[in-house]
């Protein structure tokens, strides 16, 4: 941030933390990326004021005097500038929770929504568990999920199972607010139903599985199919719903050692964690 003083580097702050937040929003095609407009609209002066109380008296966790010395250059730091807009992005998603009370409304969405979906010859099979006579995997790096796929074919214990589209099944994503604090959207690999249950499916490299932003998808899909179990069983197909991150070296363990597919998943799958039940949002 190349600035001349203490009072234009919190003007730029500011402008960063308000208008930062709505960049990850616009992406597919179901949203206008040129129309790119600010996170926040009004109240930059209030915006303004919070963060130069943050920085003199907790950013250090002691008194900081900008101007003293010019201190305030020390502000310049490419970590204290990104710990700034994690906190602020944080705390202003946060702010505009509103706790839910009535009755809940549900609107049933299906995967036919979508008629078709188009994928390569060379990276599909034909499978018959699927509305989709065809489930395709990345042509790059898909191996993981191209093993997923053949697994629920041939496995009787899944019922049927669907790889979602981020550019067709628009309706089944996810909410969840990055470790950087913006606000992003989320769209799990799989969806498979078995006689118990309804799982929605991560599949990861082992080593991505602790990443934070990972970690913090997890939540909010965890904490999503925690809504979704509160409802009447009518409303959820009669099965409790999951969320599981299959991690690639225990998948293939499972596998090679013949387990089913549904063991799998009910072990990998993830519980609600207390005090993150605000990250959990789907989106329509």
């Amino acid at each position: 941030m190349n600035v001349s003083g203490y009072n234009e580097y919190l003007s730029r702050l500011t402008r960063r933390v308000g208008q930062a937040l709505s960049n990850p929003l616009p992406r597919g095609n179901r949203i206008a990326e040129h129309l790119a407009t600010p996170y926040m609209q009004v109240d930059s002066a209030v915006l303004a004021q919070a963060l130069d109380d943050f920085i003199r008296e907790h950013l250090f966790r002691e008194t900081f005097e900008p101007f003293e010395d010019e201190q305030w250059r020390r502000l310049l730091l490419q970590p204290v500038i990104d710990h700034l807009v994690k906190v602020f992005g944080l705390a202003l998603v946060k702010s505009e929770e509103r706790a839910t009370v009535g009755e809940t409304e549900v609107h049933h969405r299906r995967l036919s929504e979508v008629g078709r979906i188009t994928v390569r010859d060379s990276a599909s099979m034909d499978v018959t568990k699927c509305i989709y006579p065809r489930q395709g995997w990345p042509a790059r790096s898909g191996g993981l999920e191209r093993a997923f796929i053949e697994w629920c074919q041939v496995d009787a214990g899944v019922e049927a199972f669907c790889k979602l589209s981020e550019s067709k099944h628009g309706f089944a994503r996810l909410r969840y607010v990055r470790e950087d604090g913006l606000p992003a959207f989320y769209f799990p690999d799989f969806i498979v139903r078995t006689a118990e249950a309804v799982y929605l499916v991560e599949t990861k490299a082992q080593q991505q599985t602790s990443h934070p932003n990972v970690q913090r998808k997890r939540r909010a899909a965890a904490t999503w199919c925690s809504r979704i179990n509160e409802l009447p069983p009518y409303d959820r197909s009669g099965r409790e719903w999951h969320y599981a991150l299959v991690g690639e070296s225990l998948f293939e363990d499972w596998r090679v050692k013949n387990a089913r597919m549904a063991e799998l998943l009910a072990f990998c799958r993830i519980r609600q964690v207390a005090g993150h039940a605000d990250q959990g949002t789907l989106a329509v």
